[in-house]
């Protein structure tokens, strides 16, 4: 027997029925005989629900109402199940489609029903037999909801995913396409935006159905599922289009050139089809993603969409960034697999920073009184905490998360969250832990090799933070501050003796002798240091120089001495010094710490092209998922213009710019 299944007394606790699922693979005529069962009201009606539970995408959801479920039997065994429930209230194409008044569709709705679930069984893979069964099921379903509900069924609708589904089988079937949803959903007294559309195809079972109705037809502008003639006018605009040449330096932007841009972001943007769910959302998406590398100068939503598109399409442009309904996590992490592709090396270096953006005004999402880089003082903005990865064949960026301040949380906040769409699941966290998630998210992923990890004074200040990275197994190159104490030599430490009388106090270790600790900056200005100059990269007017100066120390801790560390200063061009801890092991060449202090720059870098050249803080986007649907954009951009550098450039490492391996480029001019 294929099968082991009990059908007369399925277990409605646990629902376990053990199905056979070895992969049927035949002809329609050599699966021989199908039983089409309505198991509606009967002991057969738990299977189907387990069926689609278990195998449909869409789930079970119980259903109020009238409903008709059919499960198809072949071998013994099911193969299919379909389901049936009560027209739903307005579906305009469908209402134009059999052009009934308002009054009329009261009346007669109920003589519609709905193909809600329509399942093949995983591993049944059979030619042909979803439109036979389709075809099998609509003969009998009129007169099966005539027994159960006293209505003759006039016709039968269903809607289609497009974004999985290309309805062929109700194609084979005969059933006729009238058109789309507007993604739209019922909710309470009005109607939600989901943004998922439809495709809705209709059946007529009495050709008559107008006549009974006494209506006629309404005209409605269907648009075909997949709008080829729209994509193919976008490419064909985006190869007009003007690229910001500061971007490729090392191009000459001829016609040809640009073609060949527009060609390479065309098919760039192609691999990213499945983050979207409608052709109309990939036009968008390539407009957007091409406005950021445009030579527009200010890069916010307005100004591409009157560049490229038309006034008119503003609002859809916005509505493309912060309400429709596509996977920007699926888009990221697609971009994550082609950056690894293109520079994941075991002498990587994970990259982690902060950056700020400046707003005015209380309502976009995260923003607060607190410190902005870009300032350099405490002002009005949002802040970001940002993941990159730079290796010896290139650099880019690879997550981001929106710090939201601890107010954000509060009562006050309640109605702001909700405008912002702030997910539910998001609570308080530092910039600490947000890093620290991150950095575990890519390490999961396994497709950027590090032991280094890299990270500026907001996080190198905070000795915690770094245990944690140690915990990790991970070897860091931490920025702090110049005030920053450390011992040169481990001094001694104990518990002070007892003095007193009766049962003595636990107490904390203390130094045994006053030895002072020093100040990084004070060991900086020590005559005796040895400092060794060495070629940071090459610059337009000859190699960019730095004196650098590495000894071990002994980090200050709660007053007390904690790890032995590595302290490395850098002192730049122009007189200006760097700290740094590593946690890296005594015996470490100064070669390879030499090679790390140029490895934590990049990602720097990247917000310095992101800002001046790519938009990265030109967005005007007030929600959640608009800060990080735009910010996954600029990784995109970035990425591409380092797949154009190593697809028409011989040489991708020297003369680094955007995007490519470590940029010697203004290294000297570099804050901690």
């Amino acid at each position: 027997m294929r099968m082991i299944l009990d059908f007369k007394t399925p277990n409605l606790e646990s629902s376990l029925f053990k199905i056979d699922t070895t992969p049927i693979e035949c002809s329609l005529d050599e699966l021989g005989t199908i039983e089409l069962k309505m198991v509606s009201h009967t002991s057969l009606e738990p299977l189907w629900d387990f069926l689609v539970r278990e195998y449909h995408y869409l789930g079970y959801r119980r259903i109020i109402g009238q409903r008709l479920k059919y499960i198809a039997f072949a071998w013994g065994q099911p193969i299919a199940t379909l389901g049936w429930k009560a027209a739903y209230l307005k579906i305009e194409a469908r209402d134009c489609f059999i052009g009934w008044t308002k009054e009329q569709r009261g009346k007669y709705l109920n003589r519609i029903a709905n193909n809600n679930r329509f399942l093949i069984l995983n591993w049944i893979r059979v030619p042909n037999l979803a439109s036979y069964l389709l075809s099998r099921n609509i003969r009998v379903i009129s007169n099966d909801w005539h027994t159960v509900y006293g209505q003759k069924l006039l016709l039968v609708e269903t809607f289609v995913d497009p974004k999985r589904y290309k309805g062929s089988c109700y194609k084979a079937s005969n059933w006729i396409y009238v058109g789309n949803t507007k993604g739209y959903t019922k909710q309470g007294a009005g109607y939600k935006y989901h943004g998922s559309i439809k495709e809705i195809y209709v059946y007529v079972i009495d050709p008559n159905f107008r006549k009974i109705i006494n209506c006629k037809k309404c005209p409605f502008p269907r648009k075909p599922p997949e709008n080829i003639k729209m994509e193919r006018a976008t490419n064909m605009m985006i190869q007009q289009a003007d690229y910001n040449p500061d971007l490729i330096p090392w191009m000459d932007l001829t016609s040809e050139v640009v073609e060949k841009l527009a060609e390479e972001l065309v098919c760039f943007h192609k691999e990213f089809d499945d983050s979207f769910y409608r052709v109309e959302q990939r036009i968008l998406g390539q407009y957007y993603l091409q406005g950021l590398l445009s030579n527009i100068e200010r890069k916010n939503v307005e100004a591409i969409a009157l560049e490229y598109l038309n006034p008119h399409e503003v609002r859809s442009l916005q509505k493309f960034v912060t309400n429709y309904r596509w996977d920007e996590e699926k888009m990221l992490a697609r971009a994550q697999v082609l950056l690894s592709e293109l520079i994941a090396s075991k002498g990587g270096m994970i990259t982690l920073d902060g950056s700020d953006f400046p707003k005015k005004g209380k309502e976009s999402v995260g923003v607060a009184r607190q410190y902005c880089g870009n300032t350099g003082k405490i002002d009005n903005c949002q802040s970001g905490v940002f993941i990159g990865y730079t290796s010896a064949r290139g650099y880019g960026l690879i997550d981001r998360q929106l710090y939201m301040p601890e107010k954000w949380f509060t009562k006050e906040y309640e109605e702001q969250r909700k405008k912002c769409r702030i997910p539910k699941d998001i609570s308080f966290k530092t910039k600490i832990e947000i890093a620290l998630e991150l950095i575990k998210n890519v390490r999961d992923t396994g497709l950027f090799p590090a032991r280094w990890i890299g990270f500026d004074t907001t996080f190198g200040n905070d000795s915690k933070f770094r245990d944690a990275i140690d915990s990790l197994s991970m070897t860091y190159i931490a920025g702090i501050r110049s005030d920053t104490l450390v011992w040169l030599k481990r001094p001694e430490v104990g518990i002070p003796p007892y003095r007193g009388k009766g049962r003595p106090a636990q107490k904390e270790q203390v130094l045994k002798k006053d030895e002072k600790a020093l100040h990084v900056s004070d060991i900086a200005g020590y005559p005796d240091i040895e400092w060794e100059t060495m070629i940071l990269g090459e610059g337009a007017k000859g190699p960019i120089l730095a004196r650098l100066c590495m000894m071990r120390v002994v980090e200050y801790k709660d007053r007390l001495p904690g790890k032995d560390l590595w302290l490395i200063m850098r002192k730049d061009s122009d007189g200006k010094i760097r700290y740094f801890f590593s946690n890296a092991t005594e015996d470490i060449s100064k070669e390879e710490l030499k090679r790390v202090v140029i490895m934590r720059w990049p990602i720097e870098q990247c917000f310095e092209d992101g800002k001046k050249h790519l938009g990265m803080d030109h967005y005007e986007h007030r929600s959640w998922p608009g800060w990080h649907r735009h910010m996954t954009y600029v990784f995109l951009a970035l990425l591409f213009l380092l797949r154009l550098r190593i697809r028409f450039k011989k040489n991708s490492i020297a003369d680094s710019t955007t995007s490519t391996a470590i940029s010697s480029r203004s290294l000297s001019r570099r804050k901690t």
